[in-house]
């Protein structure tokens, strides 16, 4: 995965089924939206066509989201992630939601790709990834 492949952007409007009985958007539905980040990298990277392929399962292990301000009907937003680091195990995310130009939330997920016989070390997926895009570049540092 190249670093400039890492990072999903969505713009988005908040409908009336993300409203909780506040009137605003509900916290989980913040959660979902990142899942949507989630999918958009996937498919944009050709990992989902991987895990298809192999079987594998992403799964979120810990998330997390500071709400600093509401997001009423109909307002528009803008939501990215960025797989900010890995390590031997785990994928670590950046998740960010502006709303004019001011950050309304902001939280980071944790995340392991999951195969047959357990985790899928990051590092093998990002090879599988690059391998798949016909690139051979050794992992950012």
């Amino acid at each position: 995965m190249r670093v400039e492949s890492l990072t999903s952007t969505l713009d988005q409007r908040v409908l009336l089924n993300d409203l909780d009985v506040n009137l605003h958007m509900n916290n989980g539905r913040f959660l979902t939206v990142c899942d949507l980040n989630r999918v958009d990298l996937f498919i944009r990277t050709g990992l989902l066509a991987l895990m298809m392929k192999n079987k594998w399962a992403p799964i979120i292990v810990r998330h997390t989201m500071d709400y600093k301000k509401s997001l009423p009907p109909f307002r528009k937003y803008t939501v990215s992630m960025t797989i900010s680091r890995w390590d031997d195990k785990y994928f670590y995310a950046t998740h960010q939601f502006v709303s004019n130009g001011k950050v309304v939330a902001e939280g980071e997920s944790t995340a392991v790709i999951l195969g047959k016989k357990g985790v899928i070390p990051p590092a093998q997926v990002i090879e599988a990834v690059n391998a798949r895009q016909g690139r051979t570049e050794a992992l950012p540092s």
